[in-house]
């Protein structure tokens, strides 16, 4: 029987990538209920090919007693394109069909240090405004509690 293809969606951080992967079910009906791989074969190895521009890297293989799960991949480069394709296999099952590429650009630094930058205005702006309406109030210009000044009552 043909393994996969898996289901593989990723999103992507400064300098990594986090790749989900979820296994496909077999054919194999038991008392009615469609079995895993997982269910038949308790442990699988799975493969990552990570691919850029001009080269392709295959990572090595891991094993997962799950049908869901998730791994990121460290140490890439900043604000580059990334490919990644994954194939799994069982110990007496060799036969895969990797998964469809899915691509995805890595964030770039400048991305990062325009949020933290969008954060602080933000949080500047807010304080600003506090303190504005705090003077108005306290001067009398805003939420009056009466409307006379009390020399005047």
């Amino acid at each position: 029987a043909l393994l996969g293809p898996p289901e593989v969606n990723i999103s992507s951080c400064l300098t990594c990538i986090n790749v989900t992967i979820k296994l496909p079910a077999s054919h194999l009906r038991k008392n009615e209920k469609l079995w895993s791989f997982i269910d038949i074969y308790r442990e699988l190895d799975y493969g990552i090919t990570l691919k850029t521009l001009d080269e392709e890297h295959k990572r090595p293989q891991k094993k997962t007693t799950e049908e869901v799960f998730s791994t990121v991949i460290e140490e890439l480069y900043p604000n580059r394109n990334y490919c990644v394709s994954v194939t799994f296999a069982a110990s007496l099952n060799k036969n895969s069909i990797p998964s469809a590429w899915k691509c995805v650009t890595t964030d770039s630094v400048a991305q990062q240090d325009y949020y933290a930058a969008a954060v602080a205005g933000a949080i500047c702006f807010s304080l600003i405004l506090a303190s504005a309406l705090k003077c108005m109030h306290a001067g009398g210009y805003i939420l009056q509690t009466s409307s006379f000044p009390y020399s005047l009552v």
